[in-house]
């Protein structure tokens, strides 16, 4: 079945990306798949929750602190479809992908704040990494979406690096 003939729908989640005062953006690497599946935090949006309480709640979650706030929100939902055989093993197979409110957040914190085993972790290690590259850490069926949101994001991140007297 391709994507294109999938009728199941997209899980409805938020995702951050979580910017430190240089710029550079947070991403974890999975802790359920082996290898190298670097990924910006994300999740589900629980019932009675709007995507920004969603984006917060992850945010939380994820790297153990909430020492962040919201800068910008996408202006629309983007959606990916996962692949064939992953999207038939997770979720009991209801979804074919997710469709994402991105968030844009600020680092208020010290790196020492960020505790992968707060929660359930759902990232084994985790790294700045410079806007540029990260399309290139990415798995391949993520690249479209965080490209987007790069496109997006990006003046918000120039106008937070230059206030900072950055480069």
């Amino acid at each position: 079945m391709s994507a294109d003939t999938d009728n199941r729908p997209y899980r409805p989640c938020v995702g951050l990306m979580l910017i430190n005062r240089a710029g550079d953006v947070f991403v974890g690497n999975r802790i359920d798949t082996p290898g190298d599946h670097w990924q910006m935090p994300q999740g589900g949006i629980d019932e009675g929750e709007t995507p920004a309480e969603a984006a917060l709640r992850e945010l939380a979650e994820e790297i153990g602190t909430d020492k962040a706030r919201i800068l910008a929100e996408s202006e629309n939902w983007l959606s990916y479809d996962l692949p064939r055989e992953l999207s038939r093993k997770i979720w009991k197979g209801r979804y074919r992908g997710q469709t994402q409110k991105w968030f844009l957040l600020l680092f208020e914190g010290e790196d020492g704040d960020v505790r992968l085993d707060a929660h359930h972790p759902e990232f084994s290690e985790w790294q700045w990494t410079p806007l540029m590259e990260l399309s290139r850490q990415i798995v391949p069926f993520k690249r479209d979406t965080y490209d987007q949101v790069v496109r997006e994001f990006a003046p918000h991140i120039r106008e937070i690096i230059d206030r900072q007297g950055g480069s």
